[in-house]
Parts: structure tokens; C-alpha cells; sequence
């Protein structure tokens, strides 16, 4: 392996390092592998983003929910809220997408979600923010050279308020065993 990549590695300073795949040619690659993750690191997810009425709009169709608290400007005024609300399957889209690039982008396969909660609604013009805490890992039983880990992931909006958490599991390789794509 790449004195460079162990060196990146060990110091934990970025998940994207530039291989070189022949002479002067390089790839990034993204993500961790099972043999980065310690239980208890915490991963802070930028750039953060904000949600706009139009992805609200579209992501609500496009789901095909049809509850107007989502799109319907003056129905959603009269409801507790006042106004329009964020489809919480959106705020779950973005706020694990965020944690992609820091825990998943290596990985085989999700293998599930679990404790998903909701906690604070979330409008057009909030802008969330993500982290991830690292609760286990293992190697996997069947699948040499791969391990399981476990996140929990919390979705905060620009001023600190959680607006959801939720802990996923997901098997990726171990560094011996990289896959390039």
C-alpha cells in the first residue's frame, strides 16, 4: 500500500486520497474502510444544506405523498406548524446522505436502519448539519475480509436544534480487500 494513503490513515486527516493507477494518472477514492472505524469516533458531515421549497415540493411528489402540509401553502398555514413542512422522508434522505462520504462510500451493502426518530420539525430555509458517532463494529461471520459497523447519525438545523437521529448498520471491506470503482 501507498506509504502516502497509511500515512493518511493513521493521521485520519481526510476521507478522499488520490491513488495513482499508472504513470501520471490518479483516482480518488473516497470513504472508509472496516479498519478506519474506531467505536466512539465521532464524524462531523459538511458542506451542510439547506432545503428548499422546491426540493420539498418535488421529493413530495416524487415519494407520491400526498399530504398537503408538504406543498399546500395555506393549508399548512392553518396547521399547528403555520406553515409548510419539510416530508421527514426528505430530512432522513439528506441527513444520512451527508454521512455517506464519511461512513458508507466504501461500503457492500446497507444493512438496515433502526431508532429512527423524529424531534424537531424542519421548514423550507432550514439548513441541517450531520454527524455520526461510531457505537460498534465487527467482522463479519460469512464474509471474510469485511466488517459490520454501526452509526448513529443526528440531523441538526444551523442553530443547534436535533431535528432527527437514527443508527444504521452497513458491511464494508476491509483495506486488503479494496475495490476499486
Amino acid at each position: 500500500m501507498d506509504s502516502k494513503l497509511l500515512k493518511l490513515q493513521d493521521e485520519k486527516l481526510m476521507t478522499v486520497v488520490s491513488k495513482e493507477i499508472g504513470p501520471n494518472r490518479y483516482r480518488e477514492s473516497f470513504g472508509r474502510y472496516f479498519d478506519d472505524f474506531m467505536v466512539g469516533d465521532v464524524y462531523e458531515h459538511r458542506p451542510g444544506r439547506t432545503i428548499s421549497e422546491v426540493d420539498n415540493t418535488w421529493f413530495t411528489l416524487l415519494t407520491m405523498n400526498t399530504h398537503p402540509v408538504h406543498f399546500d401553502q395555506n393549508y399548512a398555514a392553518d396547521s399547528e406548524f403555520g406553515r409548510t413542512l419539510v416530508n421527514s422522508c426528505l430530512t432522513l434522505s439528506v441527513v444520512v446522505g451527508m454521512s455517506v462520504s464519511d461512513l458508507s462510500q466504501k461500503a457492500i451493502a446497507n444493512l438496515g436502519w433502526d431508532h429512527i426518530k423524529l424531534t424537531a420539525p424542519v421548514f423550507p430555509g432550514d439548513t441541517l448539519y450531520a454527524e455520526s458517532e461510531v457505537l460498534a463494529k465487527r467482522e463479519s461471520n460469512s464474509r471474510p475480509g469485511q466488517g459490520i459497523v454501526t452509526a448513529k447519525t443526528i440531523g441538526k438545523k444551523a442553530d443547534g436544534t436535533v431535528v432527527m437521529t437514527c443508527e444504521r448498520s452497513f458491511l464494508v471491506p476491509k483495506i486488503a480487500q479494496e475495490m476499486d470503482a
